[in-house]
Order: C-alpha cells, then structure tokens, then sequence
C-alpha cells in the first residue's frame, strides 16, 4: 500500500485529503506541523508528501530541501498564492505538482494516483544499466557516479530511467511530457521539464563526460557518457 504523508494545518482539509485517499487504499498520515512531519519521518519513508509551503512553524520549501537531502519522496506543494515566483521554486526543488487553494479534493487525489503510478512503473522492470562511471538500478530506482549515491527526485529517475532506455534516440519534449508526466492526459507545462532535466544534468555531468545533449528544435538525446 502507498504511504502519503499530508503536512496542513488546517485540520479539516487535512482530514479529508485522508478521508478520500484512504478511500482508494492508499494510506494517509496526517501532520499540522513541520515539527509532527520530522518526527514521523525519523521511523517512515512515505511514497509522497503533499504540504502547505505556510506552515505555522517554518517553511514547506525549506522542509523539502532538508528531506530530500536524506531520502527520495514524490513531493506536491499546496498553496495559497499562486505567484510565478513561487511555482518555480517548487519545480526548482523537484516538485511533481503545485497545488493552488482553493482546489477541488477529488482532483488533488487524482493527482496524487497519478504520481504514485508513475513511480512505482519502474518497480515491475529489472536489470542494471552501466555507461562508463553511472550505474543505474532500474529495480532498486537507485543510480551512483563513481561508486556515489546521487539524490535524484522521483521526477528525475523517471527522466533518466527513459533517457537510458533509448539510448542515441532523439527524445521529443512531447514525449518526454507523456512519458514522465501526462499519463493520464493531463496538462502539464514543459517549463518544468526543462526545470527537471536542468537539475538531472547537474547531477550526471562533469567536465569531461556528457550524458543529455539538447537537439534544437526536436529535443533531447541520451549521449551514453560521450565526451
């Protein structure tokens, strides 16, 4: 069963988020603090977390980054501003969505299926995928750089999980869109895969290997490593 974990302070939107996710057999625990979220988090690794960026003791963005920093979770922040600015910080700190109040809870719960599918696709694939000093564990959702772990956002695997499995194939944004994201017709602006790809490409490259080169006008192509 997927675990989520609803960090809000409101405690009746919280406990209807729960209410209708445990409703699709997914299991819902309800935080109103950051400091109720640490303290779950010391003993749970859930599949997803949906905060409020405005929690009474801190900041969701600040929360995120110091998570993600020791485990991999899908992240969905809710919100209720709904500024540029905002919006790509969250994509920036790999959001898988952002949520503006008011919105519709069965619409929210959708999403949150949506994502929790998406990550668990490539549990069912198996094998490793090595090129040059990258590893890839397709089953473990795991890749490491000269024998070190890179923290990758669920988003991210997903990216370079289809990157590695089309090698030398020129990837279109339409594609990479439906794939990774749209796969249940869902609109989603291409901003934040250029977001997702940007910080994927800080973690894989260094000075002397490329691994995703941008094709002008068509997309993006996996390199193997090439120099």
């Amino acid at each position: 069963m997927s675990k989520v974990l609803i960090i809000e302070d409101d405690e009746i939107l919280n406990a209807g988020l729960c209410f209708h996710l445990q409703r699709k057999n997914i299991e819902a625990e309800p935080a109103y603090t950051l400091a109720e979220a640490d303290s779950y988090l010391k003993s749970q690794e859930p599949d997803l977390i949906l905060l409020d960026v405005n929690l009474p003791d801190g900041s969701g963005f600040d929360f995120a980054r110091k998570v993600l920093a020791k485990q991999s979770a899908a992240f969905v922040f809710l919100t209720a501003h709904n500024l540029d600015d905002d919006v790509i910080q969250g994509l920036q700190l790999g959001a898988d969505d952002y949520i503006t109040k008011p919105f519709s809870i069965r619409v929210v719960v959708e999403k949150i299926q949506t994502i929790l599918r998406r990550c668990a696709r490539s549990e069912e694939t198996s094998g490793v995928y090595v090129c040059r000093e990258l590893e890839v564990d397709f089953v473990r959702r795991t890749a490491s750089k000269n024998g070190q772990i890179l923290t990758l956002t669920p988003t991210e695997f997903n990216l370079l999980e289809l990157f590695c499995r089309n090698p030398n194939r020129i990837l279109s944004k339409e594609i990479l869109l439906e794939k990774v994201w749209d796969d249940r017709g869902n609109y989603v602006n291409d901003h934040a895969l250029t977001l997702n790809i940007s910080r994927l490409r800080g973690k894989l490259e260094d000075g002397e290997n490329t691994y995703i080169k941008t094709v002008y006008g068509m997309g993006y192509e996996w390199m193997g490593g090439s120099r």
